[in-house]
């Protein structure tokens, strides 16, 4: 593994002769959009950044979306590139994510509800597993159903790679992803973004696993702390009153 090094913000955590792979800050794009009537800047796309880290060409192998943060892996050779799509192809990696959603949902869940296609509009099989980490209530009313705003911090494995699959799936069992401006719910989004600081989408790729095709052994990618889920993880571990959680924010 080679040493650690740092490109605008994107820390790189793992290295060998063939991957590398980055903890990829929320707002960026894996690559160029393929609409091109949507201009993002050179500094905010991480192929071209992690190609200029590392001086030479690297090939994505699988995406985030540009408000996720987390491991990103990237493969520095066309070969590794197709030995690796084919790992995710055939669902031989395994993704684990953080993420925060609207009310309390179940302790566990396989949510296998198919979703359409982003090229076709035909459903496909999804299936993703929820595990729930901690609960927070706090006595704020949003809108004016429930009297108090509820929260679940979840663990959440893709089994399949649906476009959006993990903000989708949420949505669909009304249990929306906090950040999330397409799938999500707008009223606690802005209460998150206003009231408790925390700004975009609440979901982060916290491990990618899979066992490497040239050096036969099983790989574990983990994204490192970060400001953002440090406060999360505060607000829903802390020993504090909702009252005075709220005051110290």
């Amino acid at each position: 593994m080679a040493e650690s090094g740092m490109v605008h913000g994107m820390e790189v955590i793992y290295q060998d002769e063939y991957f590398i792979a980055v903890n990829k800050p929320s707002g960026y794009h894996v690559h160029p959009p393929e609409d091109r009537r949507i201009r993002v800047p050179k500094e905010k796309i991480c192929l071209y950044q992690v190609r200029d880290l590392i001086h030479q060409k690297v090939y994505p192998v699988h995406r985030l979306d540009a408000g996720t943060s987390g491991v990103l892996l990237f493969a520095l050779s066309s070969e590794a590139a197709r030995k690796m799509c084919t790992l995710f192809s055939e669902r031989q990696t395994q993704k684990t994510y953080l993420a925060v959603a609207r009310g309390y949902t179940p302790e566990s869940l396989e949510i296998e509800i198919p979703l359409e296609l982003d090229s076709t509009g035909e459903l496909a099989e999804a299936r993703t597993s929820l595990k729930r980490l901690a609960i927070l209530e706090l006595p704020v009313a949003i809108g004016k159903k429930f009297p108090t705003a509820r929260y679940s911090l979840i663990e959440v494995k893709p089994h399949t790679g649906r476009y959006h699959q993990i903000r989708r799936h949420l949505n669909r069992i009304s249990h929306p992803l906090l950040g999330d401006a397409y799938h999500g719910d707008t009223r606690h989004n802005q209460f998150f973004r206003n009231d408790l600081k925390i700004e975009g989408l609440c979901l982060k790729a916290i491990e990618l696993s899979f066992l490497h095709p040239w050096l036969s052994k099983q790989v574990t990618l983990k994204a490192p702390d970060c400001d953002k889920w440090k406060k999360i993880q505060y607000i829903f571990n802390s020993d504090l009153s909702a009252a005075e959680l709220l005051k110290s924010l």
